[in-house]
C-alpha cells in the first residue's frame, strides 16, 4: 500500500513541477519543519512537544512563502489533510492551503473564503495575482516587497520573523504611518528590524517615491540598544551608518542611530531633532 511519502514523490511533486513551482525564482520546500515544538513539563522536566512539519511550502520568492500543501495516501480522501493544511497556513500567515491524495486536490483560498476541488495546482503567477488583488499589491509595491532579505546562512529567519518582516514592509509600502510589532524577549527583534531596513534600502524605496536610498532612524532609550545593533547586525550597511551623539549631526548618510536623550532638548540646549526636517526620515524604528 502506497504511503504518504509515496504520494509526495510519485504524484504531488510531478504536479507541482507541471505547474511551474520548481522554476526559479519560485521554489518548493519539501518536508519543511518550521517549529521546534512547544516546551512542556513532564515530571518536572522540560521536553519538546511535537514539531510542526509541512509536506510542502510553496514560495513565490525564496523568502516569500505563499501556500502550503499536505499530502495523504492515495487510498484516503483528498480532503483528509485539509484541516492540517489550514492550521499550518494560519500559523505561517499564508492565504492558500491545499490537501491532496495525488489524484484530487482540495483548495482552501483565504482570499475568497472558498473551499473547492480543483484538477491541478495553480501556477505561481496565478496565486500572486489572487493575493495581489486582495492585498492591493501594485506592481511598484511588488518590486520592493519581493526584494530579497540579506542572506545569512548562520542565522536564517525563523518563520515568525519572516512573517513580521514581510508584513511590516508591506505596511510601509502601503503608506501605513504606524505599525506595531510585538515580539517576546529572545524572538530576534533586532534581526527583524535589520531585515526590514535591508529590504527597503536595497530595493531603493523612499517615502517620496524618488530614486534614492531611504533615510532610516533607529531609535532606542539606551546606548547598548543602539551600539550593539549598529556594530553587529547593521554592519553590512558600512559607511551608510551614522550615530547621532555628542551634539554631532549628519545629513549625508542613510541609516541613523540615536538614543532619545541625544536628540531631545534640555535646559542647556535645544533638541538636535530640530536640525532635521519633519520629512527627513522616510522610516523611524523605535525599539
Amino acid at each position: 500500500m502506497d504511503s504518504e511519502a509515496d504520494t509526495c514523490r510519485k504524484e504531488v511533486i510531478p504536479r507541482l513541477v507541471e505547474a511551474g513551482w520548481d522554476r526559479a525564482p519560485y521554489a518548493i520546500n519539501e518536508q519543511r519543519t518550521f517549529t521546534d515544538g512547544r516546551i512542556v513539563f513532564v515530571g518536572g522536566k522540560a521536553r519538546r512537544g511535537r514539531q510542526k512539519r509541512a509536506d510542502f511550502i510553496l514560495r513565490y520568492r525564496s523568502d516569500f512563502p505563499i501556500a502550503v500543501v499536505e499530502a495523504k495516501s492515495k487510498y484516503k480522501h483528498a480532503a483528509d489533510g485539509l484541516q492540517q493544511a489550514r492550521e499550518y497556513a494560519e500559523i505561517l500567515g499564508l492565504k492558500f492551503a491545499y490537501s491532496t491524495n495525488g489524484r484530487t486536490i482540495v483548495e482552501a483560498d483565504y482570499t475568497t473564503g472558498v473551499e473547492r476541488e480543483i484538477s491541478q495546482f495553480p501556477t505561481p503567477e496565478e496565486l500572486w495575482a489572487r493575493l495581489s488583488a486582495t492585498e492591493n499589491l501594485t506592481a511598484q509595491i511588488k518590486d520592493h516587497l519581493l526584494s530579497p532579505t540579506y542572506p545569512d546562512k548562520s542565522k536564517p529567519l525563523r518563520y515568525y520573523q519572516e512573517i513580521a518582516v514581510n508584513r511590516a514592509v508591506q505596511a510601509v509600502l502601503q503608506d501605513r504611518k504606524r505599525t506595531l510589532l510585538t515580539l517576546c524577549t529572545g524572538a530576534g527583534k533586532t534581526a527583524v528590524a535589520f531585515q526590514i531596513c535591508w529590504k527597503l534600502w536595497n530595493s531603493g524605496w523612499n517615502a517620496k517615491g524618488t530614486k534614492r536610498k531611504p533615510k532610516i532612524l533607529f531609535l532606542a532609550d539606551r546606548n547598548v540598544l543602539v551600539d550593539d545593533p549598529k556594530d553587529k547586525d547593521f554592519s553590512v550597511f558600512g559607511d551608510a551608518r551614522f550615530k547621532i551623539s555628542g551634539g554631532e549631526i549628519s545629513k549625508g548618510r542613510d541609516i541613523y542611530f540615536a538614543i532619545y536623550q541625544a536628540i531631545a532638548g534640555n535646559e542647556a540646549r535645544e533638541g538636535i531633532f530640530k536640525d532635521y526636517a519633519k520629512d527627513f526620515f522616510d522610516l523611524i524604528i523605535v525599539c
